[in-house]
């Protein structure tokens, strides 16, 4: 299996993305620990990963802490005895216009979506560093490359991600350690079926490809982007897009 014996943090790991990252991880042969502040639904994925003797972890992590993060990465690693990859997945939005938009709204975005994923990095990178291998995957998006209407907060998130990326590629390379993001267009989330049907369409028909994406190909990009196999990639941003930004 191309993670066997690697273990593996998926923030935000309880549902949508993250909970098919999680999946795709143990398939792959890893051991997992999901960080969500999701409690029930974290709690009832390693019920049901343990019950199909997978192993899997939950952590009731808050990343927009940095003490209850650190404390989480102790845990994870006293628990698995290593850490060996980061998938920074952790993102909420609060969408609203520049106008309307409220103080609120950009703080509590900045802080799980671009300080969560700078405190969840700096607490794991020792031990990778410990290990002299290392990946660390983080979740932007398309809106962080081309914008979008009404997510002041998230596009600036995102975008942030994608530039912290690429310093730590050229920080923790001679390391071992890579960096990568992946830009999801649109996802078919939880969070998608909230939305209108005329807004569904009007999303599928954006993209060249006419469908939505599933959280399992963003999956699969995370997997492959954490194998050995993807050693010599760094520092780079793949768009899982359906070609929607052509």
């Amino acid at each position: 299996m191309p993670l066997h014996h690697r273990v593996a943090i998926v923030t935000g790991g309880a549902s949508g993305i993250g909970r098919a990252t999680v999946l795709r991880f143990l398939r792959e042969g890893a051991r997992v620990a999901i960080w969500d502040v999701q409690r029930e639904r974290g709690s009832a994925l390693e019920a049901e990963c343990r019950q199909q003797g997978l192993p899997a972890r939950f952590f009731d992590v808050n990343t927009a802490d940095y003490a209850a993060v650190e404390v989480a990465a102790q845990q994870t690693a006293d628990h698995f005895g290593q850490i060996d990859i980061l998938i920074n997945n952790a993102g909420i939005t609060r969408d609203a216009t520049l106008k309307k938009m409220t103080h609120e709204q950009w703080d509590q975005v900045i802080a799980v979506n671009l300080t969560g994923v700078f405190n969840c990095t700096k607490a794991v990178c020792p031990y990778l560093e410990a290990r002299g291998w290392g990946r660390i995957i983080t979740a932007a998006s398309v809106v962080g490359l081309y914008g979008n209407f009404g997510q002041t907060n998230y596009a600036a998130t995102k975008a942030g991600v994608i530039a912290m990326t690429k310093v730590w590629a050229k920080e923790l390379g001679r390391k071992g350690i890579t960096a990568n993001a992946v830009a999801p267009g649109f996802i078919q989330t939880e969070m998608m079926d909230t939305l209108p049907e005329k807004v569904l369409q009007m999303m599928q028909e954006k993209a060249p490809v006419g469908r939505l994406g599933t959280t399992d190909e963003v999956a699969a990009v995370y997997a492959f982007l954490a194998s050995d196999e993807a050693a010599f990639i760094n520092g780079t941003v793949i768009s899982v897009d359906g070609g929607l930004t052509l």
